[in-house]
């Protein structure tokens, strides 16, 4: 399958501070790929170097078949980003948001493309309200709304369900299935392990600057090992995988 995101020997610091220390992975094209990782990890980080805000110290890395540093205008059209809070204009209403962000995008018929987002979206009743107006989970799915104006081919989700409560959750969880299900490739960090294993075709754990392992939920879990068997054999959950790895790393 053609690979929609490919990095190789990733690098970079912050003063001092070495915060990359050589990242590999590949997405393949319309998967839903999640990094998982503590505070601090280089998630964040990772996620501004492929969408092209912020440079590498070295490394190579192409997004939708463009490499970021000679072709950043290129990854830019094809890509869009979703941040850990809601970036929405709270002067204008949510039709009004995306209507300039079409307008932005040079698309045609900008005021058809938005209805058709608010539509897919639940916000029609709510499209003439101000964003300051909506709850947690109607402004996330605005967002997201926002970042699929043009069509991009990758979207990035950075943190997206940070601060919301289960149902606002469980909201933008369909969506990225919905996403995944058109085509669309998703590049998802979170901190949520629940998240990655109801979402991710692949999961990558990013631990002190380094990919430490990575695979499907089921490739994951045969690192870990077997399950106790009591009366029921009890499988491992994508947490203890991710906590029995972290710890096993440590203790080397």
């Amino acid at each position: 399958m053609e690979k929609a995101i490919q990095v190789k020997g990733l690098r970079k610091s912050f003063k001092n501070n070495e915060v990359l220390k050589g990242v590999d992975f590949d997405v393949k094209r319309g998967e839903v790929f999640a990094l998982l990782g503590s505070n601090g990890a280089g998630k964040t980080t990772i996620v501004r170097i492929l969408s092209t805000l912020l440079k590498p110290d070295s490394g190579t890395v192409t997004v939708n078949g463009f490499d970021i540093a000679s072709k950043p205008d290129l990854v830019r059209q094809s890509i869009s980003l979703t941040g850990q809070f809601a970036a929405v204009d709270e002067i204008l209403t949510g039709r009004e948001n995306l209507i300039m962000i079409a307008k932005l995008r040079h698309l045609d018929q900008p005021r058809q493309v938005a209805d058709d987002l608010l539509n897919r979206f639940g916000l029609t009743e709510a499209a003439d309200r101000k964003p300051s107006t909506y709850s947690g989970g109607m402004r996330r799915r605005l967002d997201i709304a926002l970042s699929l104006v043009g069509k991009p081919q990758v979207i990035f989700l950075d943190e997206p369900t940070t601060g919301l409560d289960p149902e606002a959750r469980i909201e933008v969880w369909k969506i990225v299935k919905e996403l995944s299900g058109s085509g669309t490739t998703v590049f998802l960090t979170t901190q949520y392990l629940e998240e990655a294993e109801q979402l991710a075709d692949q999961i990558a754990i990013l631990h002190e600057g380094r990919i430490i392992a990575g695979g499907t939920l089921a490739e994951l879990k045969k690192l870990f090992p077997a399950a106790k068997v009591e009366y029921v054999e009890k499988q491992p959950t994508l947490e203890e995988i991710f906590l029995a790895i972290i710890g096993n790393k440590e203790a080397i």
